[in-house]
């Protein structure tokens, strides 16, 4: 998702944050596509910010924009996106077993009472983007 060129469209989908600008130099290979989405995610005013997540143990933050993913509480929310995809796609593992057309999770929005989460996933990493429904 994040190399490909279908990646923006998927993930430009998703409101954009009025997060602080990225605190981490970007990875190797990264998209001009991926760059402008994750400049458009930075600028709007619902969303409190985005990480981008490595999908390899440890769980490793790769980029991110907005306070709330910064220092310690950045890591507990790396790990927690990371979790949730895992236990998801073992869950639909579960429910697809022995089937040859099973399922594969390409976007997940959990909704809270004072946020939304929204990620979503591929083979090297998971972007998850945090926002406020009430603005």
């Amino acid at each position: 998702m994040m190399d490909s060129p279908k990646a923006p469209a998927r993930t430009s989908s998703i409101p954009q944050p009025n997060g602080a600008p990225s605190t981490s130099t970007p990875p190797s290979g990264m998209s001009p596509e991926l760059e402008q989405t994750l400049a458009l995610l930075s600028s709007h005013r619902a969303v409190l910010g985005y990480i981008l997540i490595g999908r390899g143990h440890p769980v490793s933050i790769v980029r991110h924009a907005g306070v709330v993913f910064e220092g310690e509480q950045g890591k507990k929310y790396a790990g927690a996106i990371s979790r949730m995809v895992e236990s998801v796609q073992t869950g639909l593992e579960e429910v697809n077993a022995g089937d040859a057309d099973a399922d594969d999770l390409r976007f997940l929005r959990i909704r809270t009472k004072r946020h939304e989460i929204m990620i979503s996933p591929d083979d090297r990493y998971l972007l998850a983007v945090l926002h406020d429904p009430s603005t």
